[in-house]
């Protein structure tokens, strides 16, 4: 039996690369080619069908770069498309990245008619001189404003708040944390900011808090979520009741994902195994690549022997963890593959001993990357 299937499309475009990002975003030099991306996507849907014929679909979600720079005539144009190619569940989730730069209250409506259902905000912090060191276009009021206007236009939202920035203190990071709550934000993602390699951040690091302080943030911030009402269900993200992010969940529970656009990567359960796609990067080479009839430039069906590793790289983020039972399901190997491992880290305290799932105790969510790597040895 097959996972749920849903599908990432990748917007890889920004109006300037922040100097923290590592993300496949690419600085917009001319004119959005909106249309000849539309219909690459399109192409390259097409050229994906018979991989997941029959399939439906649970959750749509665009990320980027920045998506919220296309039209909503655009989106609008696509998803069409899409649910005439693809059965969508009732109610399917569909999550549009917007950045508070680049939208305004027509655009939440256009974007709403179009067939989003749910917006995630790259807010990152509402402190003007905290977003100013971070590179971002917009200011303090702007992120105020658009959640203000996400709320009015849509029911789901999630701001992403990042912590341990630049000369950022505790009471700063819980400030950020407290005007979300105010303007009645019901799902948040909380990173802590890290020096990617290859980003200008890496290249020139800014001054920030140190390892202690950025912990006790990160405490801080578990702390007044959870006792606004939020759950803690994943690794970087909170939610109050039945606002959890679909598209995440179905990643981390191992569930399929069809990878659409520039950079974008998918996993598909196939009679042969577990493919995993990648597209070209580059916006350029993945227009030539579509255009050629050859979206996909790597793939391959995962090795036996790596699946326990990546099953379970995605189901302990959870902190929930999964059934016990789902690690065959979707893997398609026996419990006992595993039994080695499992036993250790129950012994260690690091796994929850409840035979009927697969989670990390709260030790383990802290040693996580010790944890995974005993599914390596």
């Amino acid at each position: 039996m097959s996972p749920p299937l849903s599908v990432y499309i990748h917007f890889p475009w920004c109006i300037q690369k922040c100097p923290y990002c590592d993300f496949n975003s690419h600085a917009l030099r001319t004119d959005l080619p909106e249309q000849a991306y539309v219909q690459a996507l399109l192409a390259d849907l097409e050229f994906a069908l018979p991989l997941i014929q029959g399939r439906t679909v649970h959750a749509v979600f665009f990320g980027g770069g920045t998506p919220s720079l296309i039209s909503a005539q655009g989106l609008h144009h696509f998803l069409q498309a899409l649910r005439h190619q693809l059965p969508l569940i009732d109610g399917a989730e569909v999550t549009l990245e917007a950045n508070p730069g680049t939208v305004d209250r027509q655009r939440f409506e256009g974007y709403r008619n179009a067939g989003v259902t749910r917006l995630s905000l790259g807010v990152q912090s509402f402190n003007p001189d905290h977003l100013k060191r971070l590179g971002r276009i917009h200011d303090g009021d702007e992120a105020y404003q658009s959640v203000d206007l996400a709320r009015d236009c849509f029911e789901r939202v999630n701001v992403d708040l990042m912590y341990g920035l630049p000369l950022q203190t505790l009471e700063q990071a819980q400030q950020d944390i407290r005007v979300a709550l105010t303007l009645g934000v019901a799902h948040l993602s909380c990173y802590q900011l890290t020096l990617e390699p290859n980003t200008p951040f890496a290249q020139t690091p800014p001054p920030l808090p140190s390892h202690d302080k950025v912990a006790q943030m990160g405490e801080h911030i578990n702390q007044l979520l959870l006792q606004a009402g939020f759950h803690h269900y994943e690794t970087s993200a909170y939610a109050q009741a039945g606002q959890e992010s679909q598209h995440n969940l179905n990643y981390w529970n191992f569930g399929d994902y069809l990878g659409l656009g520039a950079g974008a990567h998918g996993k598909i359960t196939t009679p042969q195994g577990i493919l995993r796609q990648m597209r070209p990067k580059h916006p350029d080479h993945y227009l030539r690549a579509v255009a050629q009839g050859h979206p996909v430039q790597a793939q391959h069906v995962v090795e036996p022997q790596d699946l326990p590793f990546e099953f379970m790289m995605n189901a302990l983020r959870l902190t929930a963890g999964v059934a016990t039972s789902q690690f065959q399901q979707y893997t398609g190997l026996p419990l006992d593959t595993i039994e080695a491992p499992l036993n250790q880290l129950r012994a260690r305290g690091l796994l929850s001993p409840n035979p009927e799932r697969l989670c990390a105790t709260p030790l383990g969510q802290r040693f996580l990357n010790d944890v995974l790597q005993t599914f390596l040895e």
